[in-house]
């Protein structure tokens, strides 16, 4: 796509519904470029307001640095024109500036940058890891605020003042006061999306504090249902969205909370469902077994 500054491609990504797509592997767990390409493709037939490659939903923490690059160089190589990409940042500060430098060179357009690896740390430690890496990089960056990166509405302020190519804010915590405190202090300074797992849960009540967009993992395996529930919040049809609630959404939740890391492994019971597999996922995670996948395509029927 043509060269758009990060605040622009911010805007983008905040006026429509974001895409997450899974990594596909072969049988062997190597990364399987053909297939994750050919995906790419057929994402692209739907209008996503951006991609988001090697994200959580594309097991960016099980991906080694070298395969973040390649994932991201072919989502960037298969995308629409116009559909910008986002990639992946993570891990400690100095592995987190070298996978923003690598996003540029894959030709990424923007940053989605994780929290640090493992340990707790202050609102200071997480302010200096942010400054270095919108430092480094001339893309857009993105804040993922979960797990032990919680952004306090105060600390989102002052990187704001000082990193101009800070430009969105990801909420993966669900609380609605922090989420309130951000809006209300930066309000359209940053684009804001909806990052909790199964993000269609919350949409509704976050439209109301700003946050315009959500990643929506169910995008990967029904685009058009995500679609569809995404224009029904946005028009704020609420009788429409709890119907979809009610007749896909929950029951979908109730199979994705019945292990730790489903929200990933039922995401590619999905792409298995319609008939894109996409391989399985990699350990730690591990995937639905045949009972639950059969649950997961009863309910896909229902919604197809």
């Amino acid at each position: 796509m043509a060269q758009h500054s990060p605040g622009e491609i911010a805007r983008q990504l905040g006026s429509g519904l974001l895409s997450f797509p899974v990594t596909h592997f072969r049988a062997d767990l190597s990364f399987d470029e053909a297939a994750y390409r050919d995906n790419i493709g057929w994402l692209g037939q739907f209008s996503a307001a951006g991609l988001f490659a090697a994200g959580g939903t594309g097991e960016f923490f099980s991906l080694t640095l070298p395969e973040v690059e390649q994932v991201v160089t072919a989502a960037v190589r298969e995308a629409p024109e116009g559909v910008p990409v986002i990639a992946p940042a993570g891990y400690g500060t100095a592995t987190a500036v070298e996978l923003a430098r690598a996003a540029e060179r894959a030709g990424a357009h923007g940053i989605l940058l994780f929290p640090p690896y493992l340990t707790e740390v202050t609102q200071e430690g997480l302010a200096a890891h942010v400054r270095a890496v919108c430092a480094a990089t001339d893309l857009g960056v993105i804040l993922y605020s979960r797990a032990n990166a919680v952004y306090q509405d105060t600390t989102v302020a002052a990187l704001a003042e000082d990193c101009p190519n800070l430009v969105g804010f990801k909420d993966g915590v669900g609380s609605l006061e922090l989420m309130t405190r951000v809006y209300a202090r930066l309000g359209d300074r940053l684009t804001y999306i909806g990052g909790l797992p199964t993000a269609e849960m919350y949409a509704l009540p976050y439209l109301d504090m700003g946050v315009t967009t959500y990643s929506s993992a169910i995008y990967n395996f029904l685009p058009e249902f995500a679609l569809r529930f995404y224009a029904a919040v946005r028009a704020g049809e609420r009788d429409l969205v709890y119907r979809y609630l009610t007749e896909f959404v929950l029951p979908y939740c109730a199979i994705r909370t019945r292990k730790a890391g489903y929200a990933v492994s039922i995401v590619k019971a999905g792409m298995k469902v319609i008939g894109r597999p996409a391989g399985p996922v990699r350990a730690p995670l591990t995937d639905l077994d045949d009972t639950e996948l059969a649950e997961l395509a009863d309910l896909v029927k229902k919604v197809s």
